[in-house]
């Protein structure tokens, strides 16, 4: 079964490169890099696949066991804005086979040396795929960790990722709600991470594809968590949501200083270890501190901050915020 689906991925993966992508690379003067844009037509096509999963699985879910009714569905649509320039975008492969070629080049000067690259599965030589394909998982999930919680330790790279936190209608599409800095970022950190441990391209896209839609499923409006052992083992919807709690997700000690908890990505075993994880039962309300109003000293009402409506107001605001908590050394 496993293999008809893989056949029939193989086919359409085909099918659109012929019909689509590889007329429009001859026609636009790229054709010389054919090679390159049907690889990234394996990328398109698995971002097409995960929407459909989204559609058929998450959207009935929230509908069933919504954590909260939808305030702003504007605000929800400009989420799925942001899924359709993330999952059919080719940010994360282009930096992967940008910095291919690279890697090989430093590997090539290495040999002349006489050191060998190194490779994860070249330790156990006898794993099975699936095995190496785990594990892989396990070590960029690990790097994951550290640079979320990068992203929640740095004034200016919090003016950037505040952005992702302002969205307080969670909801399926949440996950892609980043600054597109932010994005390029991650792919960077995560394309060389997975390239220094030989991963090899194809398992990078199917790697990339899982997280992604596990992350969709921790985003998503619904009301459920994996119970006592199952939060421990991986990240639910309930143990995410409160990574995104006003006041608790992004603040450390009831300060309002930078930090927070559930940092993980995918395993909550890094939260556990380093002791980042909060278990709360609650499906607490979430955004940002400063999104509230507040009173000043002389009791009038101070309106929150202003996020941005629209993806572009929302990139620029992310700038501003970066230059500013920078320069202020507080967020």
């Amino acid at each position: 079964m496993m293999q008809f689906f893989v056949d029939l991925f193989s086919a359409a993966q085909g099918w659109l490169f012929e019909h689509a992508v590889e007329p429009f690379m001859f026609v636009s003067g790229l054709g010389e890099y054919t090679e390159e844009a049907f690889e990234g037509t394996e990328w398109l096509l698995t971002g097409m696949v995960e929407l459909a999963a989204l559609f058929l699985v998450l959207r009935p879910l929230e509908a069933l066991l919504p954590v909260h009714a939808f305030h702003d569905q504007r605000a929800r649509l400009n989420d799925f804005i942001y899924t359709l320039v993330h999952r059919l975008g080719l940010f994360p492969i282009a930096v992967f086979f940008t910095l291919d070629p690279l890697m090989d080049h430093i590997a090539g000067l290495l040999r002349l040396e006489g050191v060998h690259p190194f490779n994860l599965e070249a330790l156990l030589p006898a794993m099975p795929a699936m095995g190496a394909f785990l594990l892989y998982l396990v070590v960029l999930d690990f790097c994951d960790y550290w640079f979320h919680r990068a992203q929640h330790q740095f004034n200016w790279w919090w003016g950037l990722h505040s952005l992702h936190h302002s969205q307080r209608d969670m909801n399926l599409w949440s996950d892609n709600r980043n600054h597109l800095l932010d994005d390029l970022l991650r792919d960077i950190v995560m394309a060389m991470v997975a390239l220094a441990i030989g991963v090899p391209p194809a398992q990078f896209i199917v790697l990339v594809s899982v997280s992604r839609v596990l992350q969709s499923l921790q985003h998503a409006n619904v009301r459920l968590h994996f119970g006592a052992l199952g939060e421990r083992l991986l990240v639910s919807p309930r143990f995410h949501r409160t990574h995104h709690a006003i006041g608790l997700g992004h603040e450390s000690g009831g300060k309002g200083t930078l930090g927070g908890c559930n940092f993980s990505v995918l395993f909550p075993v890094w939260d556990v270890l380093f002791g980042t994880a909060n278990f709360q039962p609650a499906y607490a309300e979430t955004g940002v501190r400063d999104q509230l109003a507040r009173l000043d000293a002389s009791g009038a009402t101070i309106a929150g901050r202003d996020y941005g409506r629209g993806f572009w107001q929302q990139q620029w605001f992310g700038l501003k915020r970066m230059v500013q908590f920078a320069r202020r050394g507080s967020h």
